[in-house]
């Protein structure tokens, strides 16, 4: 049988794909970024096009050093980035507004105004704001000329990134949605896994846009071998940090996983019962296997890596991420400089969509390495701050972190984050665990393994960092961001 796994993974900030081997071994990758669209203040956008094109192309170049010996594919996905499309034609009828746009604030604050904040938390597990989907549907309907009639006669499809994917790799065949993708898009009930009518009138979303909801491990179709070059079975779809959650083998209620890419993202599996946050996280889908729902505390943070890509892109005081490790070498400590980076509002556990990003305590002796320090620490100090309110919401202490994503390849950052946390940071072998993740739930479902003891027996430590910093330093370090934070938020 054949037994490799292509997995697509369609990201925020560019598109890969990745052929791996049931252990985990990375075969071949390929990876395409695209343009950022920003039409406005706190406005992002993705062109479909660009999203569909680099994904075809990193597929198909994986596929052409793979050869015939691929068995299925799994799809993980930038969440909550909303398209929709003609049903007849397939054309988006919008850019694709993504989870970080805050264009809907306003209208999240009007319908909270309405008293529907409570109702919509208790049916989703999710705080009413626009880094969901429901409000970036409606605003699309509203503003494109034609779109909600269209929509209302049933001519258009919605879709997160994935659907969209399996749209048009099926060739059109298949319109359908996984529980992870579906919780994020606020208007799916988590307790009784179906689109909840009453928050599709709340939003004003017709029930026809909507895709079928599916299992993470489930069929998907078959590729359309016109459009891969090859028919193969689609087993697994799973949101990004659902995906890295099961491709860190995160299989026990209490083990935790965080993601460090354009966002950072940490997810806490608390097993067959929701668990509800008294400290502004997110009760979420962890994963749904054979109907069975796993489910997650989660809590966001917007701007992770984005803030090394300003000091890079926008401000211009590096040229490539190779030169960090030298400049965090000419510092001795964080000389009193905090960078917030709330480019769009701040994340978990503030949600506050109207905060700005501040870099605070410069002086005269400020440069470029500790402008790049501080934007390394903001990640850790954000990562302090959601595991204190997973702890209090779980009941469960954090006993270690497992890591992943882009950012985990600077081990400096790695230990600050463990001596910030005072507690160990486990750093797996293979850290793109997102698409790696989704290739494990296209193997389950295809039979190459028979069981999530099978995956996580898979699962490899590279590196472990134990916290060594002084506890009154940490406590120092820590209430000088605790300020940094407050000067930052709207008042």
């Amino acid at each position: 049988m054949k037994r490799i796994i292509l997995a697509i993974d369609q990201g925020t900030t560019s598109s890969r794909a990745i052929v791996f081997t049931p252990d985990g071994t990375a075969l071949a990758s390929s990876q395409y970024e695209f343009p950022q669209i920003y039409p406005d203040d706190g406005w992002v956008e993705h062109d479909p096009a660009a999203i569909w094109k680099t994904t075809l192309d990193t597929a198909r170049d994986v596929l052409d050093r793979a050869g015939n010996d691929v068995a299925a594919v799994g799809i993980t996905n930038q969440r909550e980035t909303t398209l929709v499309w003609d049903r007849t034609t397939g054309e988006p009828v919008h850019n694709a507004i993504v989870w970080q746009d805050r264009r809907t604030a306003r209208e999240c604050a009007r319908i909270g105004e309405e008293g529907h904040g409570r109702e919509i938390t208790a049916r989703t597990g999710l705080l009413l704001d626009a880094y969901f989907s429901a409000t970036k549907i409606a605003w699309i309907l509203d503003n494109v000329p034609g779109a909600r009639a269209r929509a209302e006669r049933g001519e258009l499809a919605f879709g997160t990134v994935d659907t969209f994917l399996v749209w048009r790799l099926t060739g059109g065949r298949v319109h359908a949605t996984d529980a992870t993708n579906a919780s994020r898009t606020m208007l799916f009930n988590i307790h009784n896994q179906s689109w909840d009518d009453h928050l599709l009138a709340v939003f004003g979303v017709p029930q026809s846009l909507l895709p079928d909801v599916r299992d993470s491990a489930g069929d998907y179709g078959i590729t359309d071998s016109a459009v891969l070059g090859a028919a193969l079975p689609i087993g697994g779809v799973v949101g990004d940090q659902q995906g890295a959650l099961f491709g860190q083998a995160c299989f026990h209620p209490g083990m935790v996983k965080s993601t460090y890419g354009t966002g950072c993202f940490m997810v806490m599996n608390t097993g067959p019962d929701p668990v509800a946050s008294g400290n502004r996280l997110l009760t979420t889908v962890g994963y749904r296997l054979d109907g069975e729902v796993t489910y997650a505390l989660e809590g966001s943070i917007f701007n992770a890596g984005t803030a090394i890509q300003w000091v890079r892109d926008g401000l211009g005081l590096i040229g490539h991420v190779s030169e960090i490790d030298a400049l965090l070498g000419a510092t001795a400590g964080n000389e009193g400089v905090y960078m917030v980076p709330a480019f769009t509002g701040l994340g978990a556990p503030h949600w506050d969509p109207h905060a700005r990003g501040a870099v605070l305590g410069i002086t005269r002796d400020t440069g470029i390495p500790q402008f790049v320090r501080a934007a390394l620490e903001a990640v850790c100090y954000q990562s302090r701050e959601l595991v204190e309110a997973m702890a209090a919401d779980s009941g469960r202490p954090l006993e270690r972190l497992r890591v992943d994503g882009g950012m985990v390849a600077n081990d400096w950052m790695l230990q600050f984050l463990a001596d910030i946390l005072d507690t160990v940071v486990e750093k797996p072998v293979v850290i793109e665990t997102t698409a790696l993740g989704a290739a494990y739930l296209a193997g389950l479902q295809h039979g190459i393994f028979s069981s999530t003891d099978e995956i996580a027996s898979h699962w490899r430590e590279a590196h472990r960092f134990g916290p060594d910093m002084d506890p009154d330093r940490r406590d120092a370090l820590v209430a000088g961001w605790d300020d940094a934070i407050g000067r930052v938020k709207a008042r």
